[in-house]
């Protein structure tokens, strides 16, 4: 009797397996956050489709910007797809909402999304959790830092009044605190809105020596045109959610002089010669602008890139503890994640750990301004 449970049980776990990998991939391709969207469906494209010797195949979803959407997709995908691992999405707030099916399915999922919130702290819900942006908390650093360097002693805030604006808010008063800067004015609009002006109007009136922009893709575009329409003459920072060519597209002269923190990709050839991300950066872009034609390349792009990296790594050292279609194959591929270490890519070298799922450090930020309707490394 318990030869034939043990026969009976080898059986079931032969046929649960699959013959190849699936990576269920949700992104934003339509509505607000689609200019930071599409360069990351474009980039799954150009992903290898066998790895470790095994086929693997990219099932993507478009959730339209919408957290419901998300949610309903990586159902979808865990359900219906049987998915080994999910990767989306792009926007934060669809992110958090998506921690839920990957814990309660246990499944690895890797987000395209900023928010330190989405990884940390590593609790039992996101033990399963990984993410490849850089951390607001980190950028929110970078741009206090560049603040206080640069004499601003006032500050004013807007951003977003979803989970992405708010955790910008929470990151910003932390570090302003430590580099001595008052925060004077803090307002909040939504993804959608087509005026700010009573916003800008309070921000004007507060006399701020810089106001940030905690938003991303082209609705950041509106509070620094509404700015310079009210004649406001301090800096203006945004966050590395704007750090594609949509919204140099959209914002044109409205948004000249901006400074932002961004992955080192977005001025790759202006990096120093011995920069560690260097190379790999150059190598996403000539085959990014290869198929997507001359000057089309996105860091957003890059964040899912560099998913494709992590699973480049991951997939192999999973496949000599199980087979696909498994829960022994996905706790091995999150495992394996977990593992990662010393993993040069576009954005930065990820070293994670069990504290740590995002593994970036300070090497992945650079400060840039826009010059000319284009991108300047600062130095």
């Amino acid at each position: 009797m318990r030869k034939f449970a043990l026969t009976a049980a080898l059986f079931l776990t032969a046929s649960l397996a699959q013959a190849e990998v699936r990576v269920g991939v949700v992104v934003s391709t339509t509505g607000p956050a689609a200019s930071l969207g599409i360069p990351e469906k474009n980039t799954f494209a150009l992903l290898p489709t066998t790895i470790g010797g095994e086929k693997v195949t990219y099932i993507i979803l478009d959730d339209a910007s919408d957290t419901t959407s998300a949610v309903r997709n990586t159902r979808k995908l865990v359900s219906e797809n049987k998915v080994d691992i999910l990767i989306g999405t792009t926007t934060t707030p669809a992110s958090l909402a998506m921690i839920d099916v990957a814990a309660e399915t246990k499944t690895p999922m890797i987000s395209l999304a900023a928010s330190e919130s989405i990884i940390a702290p590593v609790d039992n819900k996101k033990y399963w959790v990984f993410k490849t942006p850089q951390t607001d908390a980190l950028m929110a650093e970078a741009i206090l830092e560049h603040m206080s360097k640069n004499g601003v002693k006032t500050l004013g805030y807007i951003g977003f009044n979803d989970a992405y604006g708010e955790g910008w808010a929470t990151e910003v008063k932390r570090f302003a605190d430590k580099y001595g800067i008052r925060i004077v004015a803090n307002e909040r609009y939504n993804r959608t809105d087509a005026s700010v002006t009573g916003q800008i109007l309070k921000l004007v009136a507060a006399k701020p020596d810089a106001v940030l922009i905690g938003a991303s893709g082209t609705p950041a575009v509106l509070p620094q045109s509404t700015l310079n329409d009210r004649g406001y003459a301090g800096k203006i920072y945004q966050t590395h959610g704007v750090a594609n060519s949509d919204f140099l597209r959209v914002g044109g002269k409205a948004v000249e002089g901006a400074i932002l923190p961004a992955g080192p990709i977005l001025v790759a050839e202006q990096l120093p010669k011995d920069s560690p991300t260097r190379a790999v950066a150059l190598n996403y872009i000539r085959a990014y602008e290869k198929k997507y034609g001359e000057g089309s390349r996105s860091t957003f792009g890059a964040h899912a890139w560099d998913a494709g990296l992590m699973l480049q790594r991951a997939i192999p050292i999973a496949l000599k503890k199980a087979k696909p279609g498994t829960a022994e194959f996905r706790k091995a591929l999150r495992d394996a994640l977990e593992g990662t270490k010393g993993l040069v890519a576009t954005h930065g070298v990820f070293n994670m750990s069990a504290k740590d799922h995002l593994g970036l450090d300070k090497r992945a930020r650079v400060m840039v301004t826009i010059e000319g309707g284009d991108w300047k490394l600062l130095k």
